[in-house]
């Protein structure tokens, strides 16, 4: 037999409380809850496991309490990472996310934008999106991570000088050619990490070393570190624009016969846990995913009429492939 569900008469009956005042509680208002009766009703809902309908109560106060999370890669660690520290964030802001995946497709975004927002959701996060989303029908607040939109706000890592610090890292260990894996520009600009590599070596005086554009894939990364080891100015350092690409780099070293770090030494940008055990572990530039997080959330929720671009700072971390 089907046990009933429980109602909110139940729990106002077990409280000894009106519904009325149950419902205040359950949604936070309009009307002030006395502490006690608060704690009476919420003793209630637990001792009888009363489960408010969330359809309902979005109806009543005009929001779902829901965020949209379009992501590029949901299989790249580095935003299935972040995007645990966004749903966290949003928890305990009281808010849950709905999560999925663009494949850095302009086409596939803009579908997936708008199959979010007839959910009703009450924000967007976009993870590096397309160069220029068309939000012209987003009636909601948006926030970008790790790319500047005109009309949205942005959170992101300071990327240029983080990679700037990764590569004096390198030069600070004697290397004189330190050779760079980064994915291929969108728009023929250098990318930031592009930028700061340059800056780290023209501030020691030092020539650029090989450039290999690949995907921010190990695949990628593999198939570039492949092509820096047969360059004619061969690198005895590389910095890699991103975890998998850093992990294609060590198996291309390997497989070439060399050692990390005493032939070739190794750093890459982002960060994420499997750098740790990877052989060598990796040097790495962290970008600061609980940072980036707590910003997305805090301006969809408290910042709805205000566009503003917030940059993060990154963490060096020292592992042995630097040769620390």
């Amino acid at each position: 037999m089907t046990k009933a569900p429980v109602t909110r008469n139940d729990v106002a009956e077990y409280a000894g409380v009106s519904t009325a005042v149950v419902s205040y509680v359950v949604n936070e208002g309009p009307r002030r809850v006395s502490p006690e009766t608060r704690e009476r009703v919420l003793e209630a809902i637990r001792v009888l496991g009363y489960r408010p309908n969330a359809t309902a109560r979005a109806l009543r106060m005009g929001t779902t309490r829901t965020f949209g999370l379009i992501t590029p890669d949901g299989g790249n660690p580095l935003f299935a990472e972040l995007a645990k520290a966004i749903d966290k964030e949003a928890a305990a802001r009281g808010y849950v996310v709905l999560q999925t995946s663009a494949d850095g497709d302009p086409d596939t975004e803009h579908a997936k934008i708008a199959e979010l927002l007839t959910r009703q959701v009450s924000g967007l996060v976009l993870v590096a999106p397309t160069e220029d989303p068309d939000l012209s029908d987003v009636d909601v607040p948006v926030v970008a991570i790790n790319r500047v939109l005109h009309k949205a706000s942005s959170v992101r890592s300071q990327y240029r000088e983080g990679a700037r610090q990764g590569v004096e890292h390198l030069i600070g260990h004697g290397h004189r050619t330190v050779g760079l894996v980064i994915g291929r520009s969108r728009d023929g600009r250098p990318p930031e990490r592009e930028l700061g590599w340059r800056d780290a070596l023209e501030h020691a005086g030092l020539g650029a070393g090989p450039i290999a554009r690949t995907t921010f894939s190990r695949r990628g990364g593999y198939d570039a570190g492949r092509e820096l080891l047969a360059a004619t100015n061969r690198p005895t350092a590389i910095f890699a624009s991103s975890d998998l690409q850093a992990v294609g780099v060590l198996r291309a070293i390997h497989e070439a016969g060399l050692r990390v770090p005493e032939d070739v030494a190794v750093v890459a940008f982002d960060g994420t846990p499997e750098t740790e055990y990877s052989w060598p572990p990796l040097t790495v530039v962290r970008q600061p995913l609980e940072q980036l997080a707590q910003a997305a959330v805090t301006r969809l929720i408290d910042g709805r009429d205000a566009v503003e671009a917030v940059t993060c700072p990154t963490e060096l971390i020292l592992r042995r492939s630097c040769g620390c």
